[in-house]
């Protein structure tokens, strides 16, 4: 009784919250500068870690490349300098703990604290649980989850310090929905919202509200890691258009950045329909792609 007394309280509260959201939506909100900033991108040797990195470069931002791949990231760091930027190129296998702790310390040392974080490396393995070998399992968790922990108890501290600074979360709209054949990648991003909402909800716990946060959920992009991708929800997003609106939610300080924006409604629909008509509405919707099944049925 006295919960909903309270919840009763709160109802004007709601309304008001309710109108301010909607006359933002009519307000453009200011970009913030982030010249001078220090920038560290990981997966930044090709895709939407190097599209993000050229962004960052024309803003004038110092950047910290990270990749596993040595000849991507330098050729990424290029690029930058050519844009008039400061670039740092790492060699950095994101799966591997004490490499990212190792790395962080070297980045610290050699060129200053770092004040955004773009957890934006990544793999996927597009097959059914039987043909996703252990091995992938792990990497895919350790690359697509555990790497965001130790980056961010790497570089969080100086944030805190000094109350500033952006940490964002390149995750998935497969981190809200979840399609057959990508069980681990799904997983993962599921984790992945979940590291960006609770760090978010902790940073708030702590009065830190200088320490922005971002997670990115895009649907199938064109970057080849996904063969043939296709759904009747649009057509398969470019990499320049995802990056245009990661950076503007970078700018405009979004915590929740769908792109595109539909696949917001998806998920909410997700949490208040009755489950039947989900699985219905996801056949119509009709995602398809390349995928290795292992297992084999009685019909087979």
């Amino acid at each position: 009784m006295k919960l909903f007394l309270h919840i009763l309280l709160l109802l004007p509260l709601l309304i008001v919250f309710i109108l301010e959201s909607f006359l933002k939506l009519f307000i453009p909100k200011r970009r913030k500068s982030v010249a001078g900033e220090i920038v560290l991108i990981t997966g930044a040797g090709h895709g939407l870690g190097r599209l993000t990195a050229y962004e960052f470069a024309k803003l004038k931002s110092k950047l910290v490349l990270w990749d596993i791949n040595k000849h991507g990231i330098e050729e990424t760091a290029a690029e930058c300098r050519k844009l008039g930027a400061s670039a740092h190129a790492f060699v950095v296998d994101c799966s591997n703990r004490e490499e990212i702790y190792n790395s962080a310390k070297k980045v610290k040392a050699e060129i200053g604290d770092v004040s955004i974080l773009i957890n934006n490396a990544g793999v996927v393995y597009t097959s059914d649980l039987f043909a996703t070998q252990d091995p992938q399992i792990e990497k895919t968790f350790e690359v697509n989850v555990l790497a965001h922990f130790w980056t961010t108890k790497a570089f969080l501290p100086a944030m805190m310090k000094n109350n500033h600074g952006h940490i964002v979360t390149v995750a998935s709209v497969a981190g809200h929905t979840v399609v057959p054949f990508l069980i681990a990648y799904c997983s993962s991003k599921f984790a992945a919202v979940g590291f960006h909402n609770s760090l978010s909800v902790e940073l708030a716990a702590f009065g830190l509200t200088g320490i922005k946060t971002s997670c990115l959920c895009p649907n199938f992009i064109n970057t080849g890691f996904i063969k043939n991708p296709s759904t009747k929800l649009g057509p398969t997003l470019e990499p320049e258009e995802v990056v245009r609106e990661l950076m503007k939610g970078i700018l405009t300080d979004r915590k929740m950045i769908f792109v595109p924006s539909s696949t917001k409604l998806l998920t909410a629909l997700e949490r208040i329909l009755p489950e039947r008509f989900m699985t219905i509405l996801k056949r119509k919707i009709d995602i398809k792609f390349d995928a290795v099944i292992g297992y084999k049925s009685k019909k087979q």
